[in-house]
């Protein structure tokens, strides 16, 4: 996954923004729609911090900077072809799978100027779980039988991290979603805390399939007011809630996440805090 091109979807869920003290760096009048599109990961970018690997899919590797706070970001993955006409302008954009996924962030770097850049903090900075194929992502395809949870452990303890939320959720989704990514990978321009993407696309070598995290759920209590410490233990979990409840999912958390097999009913992430 080294050479696909890593894309963030900012504020596509009603709340999370707030949560995350980043809806005052968003000038909108559209509450529901997603706000922009940001780079975590630009394969061939030797130049910027952003062309560091960046996932780990076993840990979490905080900042060498302590001052520095994280907070995980509990998503939905979608691990997409692009495609593009002979001007190298995005004409289409095929979801094959979709996944847990995890876009932990810094929350408090004051010499930050754009969202990227509390992104790609370090070699474990995100992370995804076992991919499930997509039939076909529409009102009725698989994904609409998908939940996502997420979980910390700490002290023994599995708690409730985010809100457990249908992937329908989300303000977009399906068709409508991928129109509108179409759009930002074309025609976003370098404002405020979001960066021209056609100049990423181009930096990226104009890549053929994009990792795109389409943003975080909201937090419970606890997952909104404490950042992540060493030794912590996340979860991320997407799964279907036709087979599954979240109560048969929290103990297979906690019986078995040591060994749980993936399968295409649960994506999962499980990943250990570190300090770099």
């Amino acid at each position: 996954m080294d050479d696909i091109l890593g894309i963030g979807v900012a504020g596509n869920f009603a709340g999370h923004l707030s949560q995350a003290g980043e809806d005052k760096d968003f000038n909108t009048t559209d509450d529901d729609a997603p706000k922009g599109i940001f780079p975590f990961y630009v394969p061939y970018d030797n130049a910027d911090a952003l062309g560091r690997y960046c996932i780990n899919n076993q840990n979490i590797i905080l900042p060498s900077d302590s001052n520095l706070c994280v907070q995980a970001e509990p998503e939905v993955g979608l691990e997409c072809d692009l495609i593009y006409d002979e001007n190298k302008k995005v004409i289409d954009i095929v979801p094959n799978f979709f996944m847990a996924f995890n876009d932990a962030s810094v929350r408090n770097d004051k010499n930050a100027t754009k969202l990227s850049q509390k992104k790609n903090f370090s070699t474990g900075s995100k992370a995804y779980g076992n991919k499930i194929p997509i039939d076909n992502f529409h009102e009725g395809g698989i994904c609409d039988s998908y939940t996502l949870a997420s979980f910390i452990r700490f002290d023994s303890e599995l708690k409730a991290y985010g809100e457990a939320s249908k992937l329908i959720n989300y303000s977009y989704f399906h068709q409508k979603l991928l129109d509108w990514l179409k759009d930002r990978l074309n025609n976003q321009k370098d404002c405020s805390i979001l960066e021209d993407f056609s100049k990423i696309l181009q930096c990226s070598n104009y890549p053929k399939k994009a990792l795109f995290a389409i943003g975080a759920t909201c937090y419970s209590k606890l997952g909104e007011t404490r950042f992540l410490q060493e030794n912590d233990e996340i979860f991320i979990v997407v799964f279907n809630h036709n087979k599954y409840d979240l109560a048969e999912i929290e103990k297979i958390l906690s019986d078995s996440g040591r060994s749980f097999s993936p399968n295409n009913d649960i994506s999962i992430i499980r990943q250990k805090v570190l300090r770099s």
